[in-house]
């Protein structure tokens, strides 16, 4: 009898501690930074992030069971004005057309997440680096979780093909668009 006892309470813990595991998060914009970088003028880097976005993942043990955001397209900022306005022209972005990217995960490993990245209407496959942060509870009692990830994709397989060339050879804005998304989550 005791060791039945013994064997439902451990049976009752591991259920309850694998169900307690798993957690639906929103991301978190004051803690979350959706950034990218591309080159320019073939010799720097210009970085540039978007202010307004939103998004929501299931996580379980480290490992996610989905993923899903949406970006503003209107709300990119490079630090230069003139730039910004340019990037949300038709030339780029066309965020009076097309005014939200989103990504939709399709898988995930620990270290890769796949899914589908809609910009301006085209929709790829893209594979993102996964670096976990892991899951704390902060000193207010919310449960938070935190992960980088980062990846590169071809401006130009979404339709952002402005570019000119530069005398000494090149262009004026690379194709690889390299991304880093920090993002920090709140358990809702």
């Amino acid at each position: 009898m005791k060791k039945n006892f013994i064997v439902t309470v451990l049976a009752g813990l591991l259920i309850g501690s694998s169900c307690a595991s798993a957690a639906v998060y929103k991301v978190d914009p004051a803690h979350t930074t959706v950034g990218f970088n591309v080159k320019h003028m073939m010799i720097s880097t210009v970085s540039g992030k978007f202010g307004e976005f939103s998004g929501t993942y299931d996580l379980d043990k480290g490992l996610f069971k989905s993923l899903s955001g949406q970006i503003k397209t209107a709300s990119v900022d490079t630090g230069i004005a003139k730039r910004d306005d340019h990037l949300r022209s038709a030339d780029f972005f066309d965020a009076a057309n097309f005014g939200e990217i989103t990504f939709t995960m399709t898988s995930a490993t620990k270290t890769k997440m796949t899914g589908n990245l809609t910009i301006r209407g085209v929709t790829k496959k893209v594979v993102l680096n996964i670096d976990m942060g892991g899951v704390v509870t902060d000193p207010w009692g919310n449960v938070r979780s935190g992960f980088v990830l980062t990846g590169s994709i071809s401006r130009k397989d979404f339709g952002l093909n402005w570019n000119k060339a530069i005398e000494a050879g090149g262009v004026v804005v690379g194709d690889e668009v390299k991304l880093v998304v920090e993002i920090e989550g709140i358990e809702s």
